[in-house]
C-alpha cells in the first residue's frame, strides 16, 4: 500500500501484518471550521476514540489505563464537512512502559492524514508508568516487526526563552468542558491552540507536521498562556502555566 509523502519520515510503516483494527466514521458539523474544512482537534478526538475502541475490542487489560505524551499528524489534505474517512490504527512499536499507536487516515481511497501517538500505560492511582504485561507485549507486537520506541521527549528539548524570538503572549482561558474523566485538560483540547493559529494565517494549510508533546497537566483552575514563537521554519505554541511551567508544546511545519 503506497504511503503518503512527508517532509519527515513516518515513525513506522503501515502494517502489513498482526493486529490493525479499522473503523469509518463522517465528518460532522461540529468537527469543522466555518470553511467546512476538519479541524485538528476533532481529529485528536478520533485518534481518542479509535484507540479506546481498538483496545476494548481487543480486550486489552485495563484498556483506559493509559496517557498521552506526544502526537504527531502529518497532514496532506484535510477531509471536509460529511466526507466519509475510514481509519486504521495498529501498534507501531513497543517500549517498556509504553507503545507508539499509529493510525491512518483514508479519505476517498486516498491517505490524508498519517498519525503517530505515544502512549504510557499507568496506574491511574499514583499516576506513575507500569510496565506493560507479556500478554499485551504478545498482542502488540504482531504489527511492530520488531521496532522500539523511546518515551524522551522531543521537540520540546533545547528551545529559546519564553520571551525571545519576538515572542507573543495569550491568556488562554481553561473551560469546564475542556476537561476529561481524569480530571486534567483533554489532549484534544491542546490542538485547539493550532487551531487558532491556523485561524489567524489563512494561508497557511497543509501539507503540514504538526506534533503536541505533554510535559505536565493543565488542572481546573490553572492559569494558561500561550506562547507563541516564529522559529527556523516552524512555528512553536507553549501551554504556559501561571508560574512558568510549561505544561505542553505544540510544533507545527508546513511544507
Amino acid at each position: 500500500m503506497a504511503e503518503a509523502s512527508h517532509s519527515a519520515p513516518l515513525p513506522s510503516p503501515f502494517a502489513q501484518s498482526g493486529r490493525k483494527f479499522s473503523i469509518s466514521r463522517k465528518v460532522r458539523l461540529g468537527d469543522v471550521t466555518p470553511k467546512g474544512r476538519v479541524r485538528l482537534d476533532a481529529v485528536a478526538r478520533y485518534l481518542q476514540d479509535i484507540a479506546t475502541d481498538d483496545s476494548l475490542d481487543g480486550n486489552y487489560s485495563e484498556p483506559h489505563s493509559w496517557v498521552v505524551r506526544r502526537t504527531q499528524m502529518w497532514v496532506n489534505a484535510f477531509p471536509k464537512y460529511l466526507d466519509e474517512i475510514a481509519l486504521t490504527t495498529w501498534c507501531g512499536a513497543l517500549g517498556s512502559h509504553w507503545a507508539e499507536r499509529r493510525t491512518q487516515i483514508k479519505c476517498a481511497g486516498e491517505v490524508v492524514i498519517e498519525t503517530a501517538a505515544l502512549w504510557v500505560r499507568v496506574d491511574f492511582k499514583t499516576m506513575k508508568p507500569v510496565a506493560l504485561s507479556k500478554e499485551l507485549i504478545d498482542l502488540l507486537s504482531s504489527a511492530t516487526n520488531g521496532r522500539k520506541i523511546s518515551s524522551r521527549l522531543e521537540i520540546g528539548r533545547n528551545l529559546p526563552d519564553l520571551a525571545s524570538n519576538n515572542a507573543m503572549s495569550q491568556d488562554w482561558p481553561i473551560r469546564f468542558s475542556d476537561m476529561d474523566a481524569v480530571g486534567h485538560l483533554n489532549n484534544a483540547a491542546y490542538w485547539e491552540v493550532l487551531e487558532e493559529y491556523l485561524g489567524a494565517n489563512s494561508g497557511q494549510r497543509a501539507p503540514l507536521l504538526a506534533t503536541v508533546e505533554h510535559h505536565g497537566a493543565v488542572d481546573p483552575g490553572d492559569k494558561v498562556r500561550i506562547v507563541t514563537q516564529q522559529l527556523s521554519g516552524r512555528v512553536v505554541l507553549r501551554h504556559v502555566l501561571d508560574d512558568g511551567e510549561v505544561a505542553a508544546v505544540t510544533e507545527v511545519i508546513f511544507e
